[in-house]
């Protein structure tokens, strides 16, 4: 089976997160499901969510950052306006 050269995930992890990641993934697989794959199957798993679906999250999480910041400056600037002396 042919496999089409794939671009590298956006957002990577540190080692350790990694194989906690691998871990949690391959023990869902099997709990879950009864399948058992290998470390290399459990991997091409991840590395899928990591380059397809973690950019949603990682979007969403800045978006939600960015309305809080807004937010919080406009606060910010009001309580500003209000010590302004006439």
């Amino acid at each position: 089976m042919s496999r089409a050269k794939t671009k590298a995930p956006i957002i990577t992890l540190a080692p350790e997160q990694e194989r906690q990641a691998l871990d949690t993934l391959k023990r869902f697989l099997e709990d879950r499901f009864e399948l058992e794959l290998g470390s290399f199957e459990v991997a091409e798993v991840l590395e899928l969510f990591s380059r397809e679906v973690a950019p949603y999250y990682y979007n969403r999480a800045i978006a939600d950052v960015q309305l809080h910041l807004k937010e919080r400056f406009e606060s910010i600037e009001s309580d500003l306006w209000a010590l302004e002396k006439p």
